[in-house]
């Protein structure tokens, strides 16, 4: 383009010079010579000027088309953020000086009905329903690396403490101390919002396993997790009279090989009772809380202290998982009496009909759900069926408490992450039981149940 320019200038210089008359030789061709230079450095400049906005011009051009690019690209962005599953996130407040807190909470409505021989009569049994868990509390961070943790429950017409600690990350290790539950097995860790029956195994209640006032520390590295506390009594029972003290212990191994998660666990516990309670009472609902009747019970036992051990297995691959644990209580008894052992366990397997979904796992027990199809996002949620045998015995060393034999299966609908449903019947076939129908202490129990929860 600049040689078409300067091409044009020279033939318009030329035209203009040719008008000169070839004899004007005089003062008047110079003047006329002057004009057309000054004509020319005038028409040099123009074309100057034309340089610089073409230049100009090429650079919008350019910036123009990168912001088209770069606003498809942000669209693309944006459609692929939409489309992507979120998860909510409770408002958290955070200060530079490294405090944060952050409320959360959680609820869950029972209902269903407790079906036994009529001989027993209906005092405790048929339908009901209760408000089982109603829970809030707060967390967060504190400068130096420490964390709390307050949670109050609300339910039965009173208000409890759950948890009250103060903790202290130090890297693979963490240290807490307060009211926090023992390290009794795999069950009784796992959160109540992750379980898969609507009540955990028949021996974490039935052997008292509740959470503590102690000290506690926990190792977490790779695929092992140990963790040892000792711990005295509930904060509801601490009083100047009550001088119990226990300690426990737990280890995990928890490797995935391929695209299984496996676990093998151990737990120990001691408890010494103290002088004025000395004794103790093992006894069990049959499978759901919403009633107080306990068709076996030891009644009290005298004793000095008890101990306890525990094995626990996981296996997690896709949508199946198979899990199981056992326990053993000994009472430790005075005056030369014989010490009895109690023994609990279950063995469960478990299976989601919708696609992509699996049990979740972290820190050595179960985790929350997260459906891959959400309801909200155009998918369903996720649907698990479960079956479990469940086996209680209370009968040892001249205590006749009875055995609960339990078959249960369980549907649950998590349509969201943080929102559940569940529907459980159980089959309690009980011998040697506490309560007697009519003359028979061998008989059978049907429970069922529905839970509607939520948490935040």
């Amino acid at each position: 383009m600049n040689a078409h320019r300067n091409i044009s200038i020279l033939a318009l210089a030329a035209a203009l010079g040719w008008t000169v008359p070839a004899h004007a030789q005089d003062a008047q061709s110079d003047v006329l010579r002057a004009e057309i230079a000054a004509m020319r450095e005038q028409m040099a400049a123009m074309a100057q000027q034309i340089d610089t906005l073409e230049s100009r011009l090429q650079v919008t051009d350019t910036k123009a088309e990168a912001a088209m690019i770069a606003g498809e690209t942000a669209k693309a962005d944006v459609a692929k953020v939409a489309a992507a599953p979120v998860t909510p996130k409770v408002a958290q407040l955070e200060k530079s000086s490294g405090w944060s807190f952050e409320p959360f909470g959680r609820l869950m409505i029972d209902a269903g009905s407790v079906n036994a021989p009529g001989a027993i009569g209906d005092s405790g049994l048929g339908f009901a329903n209760e408000v089982r868990r109603a829970r809030i509390g707060v967390k967060g961070d504190i400068a130096g690396g420490f964390d709390y943790k307050m949670e109050l429950e609300f339910a039965d017409n009173s208000v409890e403490i759950t948890d009250a600690i103060l903790g202290y990350d130090a890297g693979d290790v963490s240290l807490t101390i307060g009211q926090h539950n023992n390290f009794q097995g795999l069950e009784e860790l796992t959160s109540s919002r992750f379980i898969s029956f609507m009540e955990r195994a028949a021996f974490t209640d039935a052997f008292g396993f509740q959470r503590r006032v102690g000290l506690s520390a926990e190792y977490s590295k790779g695929a092992v997790v140990a963790q040892g506390g000792i711990f005295t009594d509930n904060i509801d029972n601490l009083d100047a009279s009550n001088n119990s003290w226990g300690g426990d212990a737990r280890v995990v191994f928890a490797p995935k090989i391929g695209g299984t998660q496996l676990h093998v666990g151990g737990s120990l516990h001691y408890r010494d009772f103290n002088d004025a309670q000395g004794s103790a009472r093992y006894r069990q609902r049959p499978q759901v809380h919403f009633t107080d009747t306990r068709f076996i019970n030891t009644g009290n036992i005298s004793g000095d202290s008890e101990f306890g051990y525990g094995l626990e297995v996981i296996a997690i691959n896709g949508p199946f998982h198979a899990t199981g644990e056992t326990f053993w209580q000994q009472v430790n008894r005075p005056g030369g009496l014989p010490d009895p052992t109690f023994f609990g366990g279950y063995a469960e397997v478990g299976y989601f009909l919708t696609g992509g979904d699996s049990r979740s796992y972290k820190g050595g027990k179960f985790d929350r759900i997260k459906p891959k199809n959400p309801v909200g996002k155009g998918g369903f949620g996720a649907v698990q069926i479960n079956a479990r045998y469940d086996y209680l015995d209370l009968n040892d060393a001249g205590i006749i408490g009875g055995t609960q034999k339990s078959y249960g299966v369980s549907l649950v609908w998590t349509p969201t992450d943080y929102t559940r449903f569940m529907a459980n019947y159980w089959r309690n076939q009980y011998q040697d039981a506490a309560i007697a129908a009519g003359t028979d202490r061998d008989y059978g129990v049907d429970t069922f149940g529905v839970r509607a929860q939520f948490d935040f």
